[in-house]
């Protein structure tokens, strides 16, 4: 594979609702972003990508588009994302954009003229399935709860949405369709923005003959978990089309193409998405739900990652994002809270492949306990209490411990964490033992090392299986990360076959002295020897 850019960039997620606000509405906007670009580049990332900005009645907050071609107002105009535009790529920061395209909003007018009769020039835009009120087409399922099949009493027809009822599924299968979703890619192309997040990328074709998906034995409260969902994603289709869209957006030079694959697959199907002549990345979520915290989990996921990979397609790791429960808090055991989290975030920075950071990962920032009165994801309202959707992940990002944190000077549509006294940017920039500052540490070595950004991952058997260890190694330079998933301290044999040892060069304990076989470690230390 060529060096792309890509492949040795850190990735900074931003949920713009969440990120500044700057008019005082209590939501995040572009020039919000733009005033925080100076702190994104002196964190060490490469790379901004920003969850939707698009015109959009905000039923899924953005994921629901009623038209490609505008920034909603409150976010900005598309001077202000022009300027964002301009002032990232000034200080040499990609910027990264969320495309939509499996489905629009209710009020796109693309819908608004599809629903309004069966012979409209639109009609065949999204997928209508004939049938009697009551009685629905098949045993779809949508990921908010409940039957995937809307009526609609105007055409007397059902419409399929795999989301939210207001977030009707295009019919790929038209190739209309088609064309118009890729001259919106081409338009924010020939703006100049650097690539795409495409969103939930397996499921833009659906099976044509409508056929029921199998049940599973096994069965859950949330009704979508409780089938096999091989006839509404996966689709052979679907694969056809994600090369050509690869293949437009190649044309327009060094670009990234990063895909959001939702599979009970994993990494097997991740891979299928990057295949050569397909996606440059594909989202491994598998961090985010493995059972429990320890180094064989985590070492189970990089190794297979590394074995299904190897050089045919380049991986990715996530901890954390706007769709799942901070990581901080998630494997939080109430004592070592954050050492679990440097720990982590080591092992996330240092492995082969690129590597994603959630806003407010860099800080520590913890799940919000949002109640039920407060809650604004459809998810949680609709799956309310077996799922408390994903607020709590959302909320305003900390700058400093004032009344809303920063963020706002009004009270925000998400409340404020009450740990912003402690957790916020402000107070940890002149920490030099902060969250915040080993981030920066940590990205400042990655940045200036080819053996952590591009070389071979060599894994390293250990006398103890709660230290994950392992090289990385870019033609004679050799980088040891050696990590204890244990609370206990121990003394570990490496088997190093290296005669004059290791020096290290970093760690969440110690960043000097020589590593031969043995070492020992601290409760979750994590050390780098060169």
């Amino acid at each position: 594979m060529s060096e792309k850019w890509w492949k040795s960039a850190v990735i900074y997620q931003i949920y713009p609702r969440s990120f500044k606000d700057t008019n005082g509405d209590g939501i995040g906007d572009l020039k919000g972003i733009t005033s925080k670009l100076d702190y994104i580049k002196e964190l060490g990332v490469n790379a901004i990508w920003l969850s939707p900005i698009y015109k959009s009645p905000m039923k899924d907050f953005g994921y629901d588009i009623s038209d490609y071609y505008e920034i909603d107002p409150i976010f900005g105009n598309m001077e202000d994302f022009d300027e964002l535009l301009e002032q990232a790529h000034k200080r040499d920061l990609k910027v990264i954009l969320d495309m939509v395209i499996n489905h629009t909003s209710d009020q796109h007018p693309w819908f608004k003229e599809s629903r309004s009769s069966r012979t409209n020039p639109k009609a065949d835009w999204y997928i209508w399935v004939d049938g009697e009120k009551g009685t629905l087409p098949n045993n779809w399922c949508s990921y908010f709860g409940g039957s995937a099949w809307e009526w609609d009493e105007n055409r007397k027809q059902y419409y399929l949405h795999l989301f939210a009822k207001e977030q009707p599924d295009l019919n790929w299968r038209n190739p209309e369709v088609k064309r118009e979703l890729f001259n919106v890619v081409k338009f924010w192309l020939d703006k100049g923005v650097d690539g795409f997040r495409f969103d939930v990328v397996n499921l833009f074709f659906k099976d044509a003959k409508l056929r029921n998906n199998p049940p599973k034995k096994k069965k859950t409260e949330i009704d979508f978990e409780n089938f096999y969902n091989v006839f509404t994603r996966d689709r052979p289709e679907t694969l056809l089309v994600i090369e050509e869209l690869q293949e437009l957006i190649d044309s327009y030079g060094d670009r990234v193409t990063i895909g959001e694959v939702a599979t009970d697959l994993g990494i097997i199907q991740y891979f299928e998405y990057t295949k050569p002549g397909r996606l440059n990345l594909a989202f491994n979520f598998e961090f985010k739900d493995v059972p429990k915290f320890s180094a064989k989990t985590f070492k189970e996921v990089v190794e297979f990652t590394e074995k299904i990979f190897e050089d045919a397609a380049w991986p990715s790791y996530v901890l954390g994002n706007h769709d799942s429960p901070r990581f901080i808090s998630r494997f939080s055991d109430g004592v070592f809270e954050e050492e679990r989290a440097k720990l982590l975030a080591t092992m996330l920075l240092t492995l082969r492949g690129t590597p994603f950071i959630y806003m407010g990962e860099e800080i520590g920032m913890r799940e919000g306990n949002i109640p039920f009165e407060k809650l604004q994801d459809p998810l949680g309202l609709n799956l309310w209490p077996k799922r408390k959707g994903r607020d709590g992940c959302r909320t305003p990002m900390q700058w400093d411990n004032s009344k809303y944190a920063g963020f706002s000077t009004v009270d925000p549509w998400l409340p404020v964490n009450p740990d912003k006294e402690f957790v916020n940017a402000e107070i940890q920039e002149k920490d030099p033992d902060s969250m915040l500052n080993f981030y920066k540490k940590l990205l400042a070595l990655r940045k200036n090392s080819n053996a952590l950004k591009l070389g071979d991952y060599i894994s390293i058997r250990t006398n103890n299986s709660e230290v994950f260890a392992y090289l990385r190694v870019f033609n004679n330079k050799r980088i040891l990360v050696i990590l204890n998933f244990s609370a206990e301290s121990v003394k570990v044999n490496l088997n190093l076959s290296e005669k004059n040892g290791f020096n290290i060069i970093f760690g969440t304990h110690k960043d000097s002295g020589v590593i031969n076989s043995f070492i020992e470690l601290e409760p979750f230390e994590a050390v780098l020897a060169e």
